[in-house]
């Protein structure tokens, strides 16, 4: 996280401690695209990750009501954040399966921006799009401690500190989470690939 962030994110806890109504837009206006986008990996579906970060913020308005000012003014707001929303994902999709989760940050509309070189033609995007979409399904078929943990890190770019703090465990855990979920990726890459070479 950039010095710069850092220094917004206490000054707007501090806002927040002095007048949570007249500030909590903002914390909104700063957050919302960030939460939906990692509600979205996890949950593959955008009208529950829209359902998700906005329940994410019900949820977050109530604590922060319920908080003395000091606390509000301390709190480590992304990780805590991210926490609420990945408890509100998880209630979710025990309710449900998740569908497969995109990797792809433009959705399809990337497809359509054809550029001129060949190696970037039709067929090409069209393979990146099938590896991309491959990878997907194997990010969803993830077990949960490792999708999570992989989607915070190479997705949503979180710090290993900060995928320790949301998932409340020790940083060397969340590496190892981190790098159990790329080895599982990389066989079930691995295994697509042996699959479909012909014998």
């Amino acid at each position: 996280m950039k010095v710069s962030d850092k220094e917004n994110e206490h000054r707007l806890c501090e806002e927040m401690a002095a007048d949570l109504d007249g500030s909590f837009e903002r914390l909104v206006v700063a957050y919302q695209d960030r939460l939906y986008a990692f509600a979205l990996r996890l949950t593959g579906s955008p009208p529950d990750a829209e359902e998700v970060a906005q329940d994410a913020f019900v949820r977050a308005h109530r604590a922060l009501r319920g908080y003395p000012s000091g606390r509000v003014q301390a709190l480590a707001l992304k990780a805590w954040l991210y926490q609420i929303t990945l408890n509100v994902t998880r209630n979710r999709l025990r309710k449900k399966r998740p569908a497969t989760v995109s990797l792809d940050q433009d959705g399809d509309d990337a497809l359509l921006d054809l550029p001129d070189d060949e190696s970037s033609g039709p067929e090409a995007l069209f393979e990146r799009a099938e590896e991309q979409n491959a990878l997907a399904r194997l990010v969803a078929a993830l077990p949960e401690r490792y999708r999570v943990a992989v989607v915070m890190r190479h997705v949503m770019g979180l710090s290993y500190a900060e995928v320790a703090e949301i998932l409340k465990q020790p940083a060397g855990t969340a590496k190892a989470r981190v790098h159990r979920g790329i080895q599982l990726l990389r066989a079930g890459l691995a295994e697509q690939t042996g699959a479909s070479r012909p014998q």
